[in-house]
């Protein structure tokens, strides 16, 4: 009989874990190590939330596009997207595995990651993600 109630509690916490979308807004994140940032996106995508970038989302930051449906994602007028070569060639190619092939073509088309950031905002922004309702 405990077995039927642990599976059952399992279910029902997986069920409200999926069915809550939160929103998780981003204003000032300068990126990190990749790793961490792939660990916190794979952990938050389970939860299936809604991103708000209302400022700068630098280097690591950028990871959440792997993760996070962009039909989920939304950017304000002040969001700022930052991409750029990591420090350490190994996490660059993470970085680019995880990206969605439109982040990729974008930073493509841009020549390719430098080690200099090239930046993406509104309105340019628009053609990948929703404007964000007030």
């Amino acid at each position: 009989m405990r077995g039927w109630r642990f599976l059952l509690v399992i279910i029902l916490s997986l069920i409200t874990t999926a069915a809550r979308a939160e929103t998780i807004d981003i204003s000032d994140d300068r990126g990190g190590f990749v790793f961490l940032y792939l660990m916190k996106w794979q952990k938050l995508a389970l939860q299936h939330p809604n991103v708000r970038i209302s400022g700068v989302c630098l280097s690591a930051c950028t990871i959440l596009f792997g993760y996070v449906p962009r039909k989920n994602i939304c950017m304000t007028d002040k969001g700022v997207l930052g991409f750029h070569l990591a420090t350490m060639e190994f996490a660059t190619r993470q970085l680019m595995e995880v990206y969605p092939d439109y982040i990729k073509a974008w930073i493509a088309k841009r020549g390719g990651l430098t080690y200099q950031v090239m930046w993406m905002q509104a309105p340019e922004t628009y053609e990948f993600f929703q404007k964000c309702k007030t």
